[in-house]
């Protein structure tokens, strides 16, 4: 059955093999090569390339011209190791569908039985070459030829047996050319290692279902043991048991276990809804977070445009309330006529108000910000105060401990670095200095006696002079 969605270079290379004579059918082959080379390594495009070229008997195709002789062949011995390479990719990786068992048992040991073949052509002509040129590109076509091999070895390890019995195999092992001799035992040293590396694979699946399977008997041995001695122990208790008593202490023992039964299957139900559930935990304390922030920014910015927005009016009064309250308004002035105002005098106070708004408004966004500030440097003093009710002693800092007694603040340092210069004048006084001073005495200290740059520097547990 042929797929759909071909792609449509293999459509053209299998509808150009179908028409042209056979002298011309490996030439156009190596048209494959161009399309699985630029194609990723890999990818899921490259395997439905491959099965394409099955479905459409191109392999079968490759394999056929490898099996003709290779002096017919137009390119010669160029063109066939090209068409080894394309072979042995187009194999390696491929999925062959309803059609497995063809694949594996005739068309892969056809096709490494066609590579040992070869070798052996290759080996012939190589040992025949009489011109140094001749040999070197013999050589280089031979270890193409088996490296194609060792490639279609490695993805088939099951081809292993096969080339390893061949009597091909055997041939090129036998050839009395040192360079032939060493590429050979260079590919059966590679096949080699596959094929200890599948062992060790299987040893290792083998070792680790005997382990499970030993875990498993270990711990069936231990639930029996454990449901036997909860048997033996039941009986020596319904020995102790008077006779009237055995059916409530069977009662109770049924209790015990439904509660014991009961709170270790609770327990797996909560732990497992608990793991579905985290995910979506999570997401929720993410979402409100995200909504807290967000409402704190949206009223940040509503506030501030509120303080700086010019005055509007009464936005929220509809146009009846507005005629209303005109209404008011005029009828007060009516009842309530006062002395005639000059326009000059009328339009000066309205000067004068409009400048009493506006200086009360920007006076009023001053103070918040004042405010504010104060805020963030009483907030700024309390967590100083407590890192340093918090840090360790000098003697106990490690890292950048010693980072949290600097300050910024000049007095403050001015005053430490003072509390500490009459510390260290008073550790330095000879002992007969310190005869009748009580604990907690101070005594000044000049800063020219001692020369310490201590910057800025706190010292935890002082009092200031």
């Amino acid at each position: 059955m042929k797929p759909t969605g071909t792609d449509p270079r293999i459509l053209s290379i299998a509808a150009e093999v179908a028409k042209s004579p056979e002298q011309n059918v490996p030439v156009t082959l190596l048209k494959l090569k161009e399309i699985i080379n630029n194609t990723p390594l890999g990818s899921s495009e490259l395997k439905k390339i491959k099965q394409d070229i099955y479905c459409y008997d191109l392999i079968q195709y490759c394999l056929l011209v490898l099996s003709q002789d290779c002096s017919q062949i137009q390119g010669g011995w160029n063109t066939i190791s090209q068409l080894t390479q394309i072979l042995s990719h187009c194999c390696v990786g491929l999925e062959p569908g309803e059609d497995a068992e063809k694949f594996y048992n005739e068309l892969l040991p056809s096709a490494a039985e066609n590579f040992l073949v070869l070798g052996i052509q290759l080996q012939t002509c190589f040992i025949n070459a009489a011109k140094a040129e001749e040999k070197d590109e013999l050589l280089h076509f031979f270890h193409i030829v088996t490296d194609s091999l060792f490639w279609l070895v490695g993805g088939h390890v099951g081809l292993i047996q096969n080339v390893l019995h061949s009597d091909h195999f055997l041939h090129l092992l036998q050839a009395d050319n040192v360079q032939i001799g060493s590429a050979v035992l260079m590919m059966l040293q590679n096949i080699l290692q596959i094929n200890r590396s599948k062992r060790t694979k299987i040893l290792l699946e083998i070792n680790r279902k005997k382990e499970e399977e030993d875990l498993r008997l270990q711990l069936q041995l231990q639930r029996q043991r454990a449901m036997r001695l909860s048997r033996e122990l039941r009986l020596s208790m319904l020995e102790i048991v008077h006779p009237g008593q055995v059916e409530k202490h069977n009662r109770e023992m049924e209790e015990k276990s439904a509660v014991i039964i009961q709170k270790h299957w609770r327990g797996y139900r909560e732990r497992k809804n608990f793991r579905q559930q985290r995910q979506s935990l999570t997401e929720y304390k993410a979402a409100v977070t995200l909504q807290r922030a967000a409402l704190k920014f949206l009223a940040k910015c509503r506030k501030k445009k509120k303080l700086f927005a010019p005055w509007r009016g009464l936005q929220e009064l509809t146009d009846a309330r507005r005629v209303e309250l005109k209404q008011q308004v005029d009828d007060y002035v009516r009842r309530h006529l006062g002395s005639p105002m000059p326009d000059v005098v009328s339009r000066e106070l309205h000067a004068q108000a409009q400048e009493r708004l506006q200086h009360y408004f920007m006076g009023r966004a001053l103070e918040e910000r004042a405010q504010q500030h104060r805020e963030a440097l009483m907030a700024q003093i309390s967590t100083n105060a407590e890192q340093l009710m918090k840090a360790p002693s000098l003697k106990e800092a490690e890292g950048k401990e010693p980072e949290l007694f600097l300050s910024r603040s000049r007095p403050v340092a001015a005053k430490a670095k003072q509390a500490h210069l009459t510390t260290l004048k008073h550790i330095q006084a000879p002992w007969w200095k310190k005869l009748g001073e009580e604990s907690g005495d101070e005594t000044d200290v000049l800063k020219d006696e001692l020369s310490v740059e201590l910057e800025t520097l706190f010292i935890s547990g002082t009092k200031a002079p």
